[in-house]
């Protein structure tokens, strides 16, 4: 997967569900957002 920055931008359309997850803790949190940056549902916590 050698893209660079720009190519990954214009991978991103109006269908992309953009996942992110914090494991630094012992209670972890995973957020899902749209390709505008709104963030879609509640955050998920698990351990």
């Amino acid at each position: 997967m050698n893209s660079t920055q720009n190519e990954r931008i214009t991978q991103v359309t109006s269908t992309t569900l953009i996942v992110g997850g914090d494991i630094a803790k012992s209670k972890h949190v995973a957020r899902t957002q749209d390709f505008r940056g709104v963030e879609v549902g509640k955050p998920v916590t698990f351990g």
